[in-house]
């Protein structure tokens, strides 16, 4: 049955391989247990927020606040779609979406994690992928950004087999040290010309108003 009133439940983009859809608090709690885990090696940090160094309960009750707060804030001008990555049905990991004054703009940006035990199968450039379907295809963007700091080697590979290119560099704190971030960019062209035919989007309509898109 369709959500009458937060229609973004009811959004899913699928590929062969995986599905993507909003994290309701169970999926929340499951992603923390994905995590508990463990998503990277611990001495090094691939995020600018050094949220996987709290200690455990803060860990769990930070990672809840941040979901339920871009829930809470969520407007046309100000969305972060907080995707729950789900293979043969278990949560792997997150991958969200954000854009700021998207109706104007068609500008949005990603992120995103993978639990340890999940990594090695091409799944992080399967789910880029799906999230950039439902931006570029069911949105209507024009550019999507993403950054990495030097030596992800991983995201950086990612990121350049889906067509980004490079954007500049600026530094930003890493665990408390500067470090520098390369952002990326991949504009509407380009994704285009690699786009796949394999990836469907379920329920976007009744939530385009909610992204601040008419649709394509």
């Amino acid at each position: 049955m369709a959500d009458p009133y937060w229609p973004l439940f009811d959004l899913r983009v699928r590929t062969p391989r995986l599905e993507i859809r909003l994290a309701n608090d169970d999926d929340l709690y499951r992603l923390n247990q994905v995590a508990d885990g463990g998503i990277h090696d611990p001495s090094t940090m691939p995020f600018s927020i050094p949220w996987t160094d709290d200690p455990t309960p803060l860990r769990q009750r930070r990672s809840l606040q941040w979901a339920w707060s871009k829930r809470a804030q969520w407007s046309e001008e100000s969305w972060t779609f907080t995707g729950v990555v789900l293979v043969e049905g278990a949560p792997v990991g997150i991958q969200d979406l954000t854009a700021e004054r998207f109706a104007a703009l068609r500008t949005v940006s990603t992120g995103s994690w993978l639990g340890r035990s999940s990594q090695g199968r091409g799944l992080g450039r399967e789910m880029r992928t799906a999230i950039l379907h439902l931006a570029f295809e069911g949105l209507g963007a024009i550019e999507a950004h993403s950054g990495a700091f030097h030596d992800n080697a991983a995201s950086m590979a990612t990121s350049r087999s889906l067509g980004y290119r490079p954007n500049g560099e600026q530094l930003v704190l890493r665990r408390g040290q500067p470090d520098r971030l390369v952002n990326l960019v991949l504009d509407r062209d380009t994704w285009m010309s690699l786009r796949r035919d394999d990836i469907t989007i379920h329920g976007l309509e009744s939530c385009l108003d909610m992204f601040g898109s008419p649709g394509f």
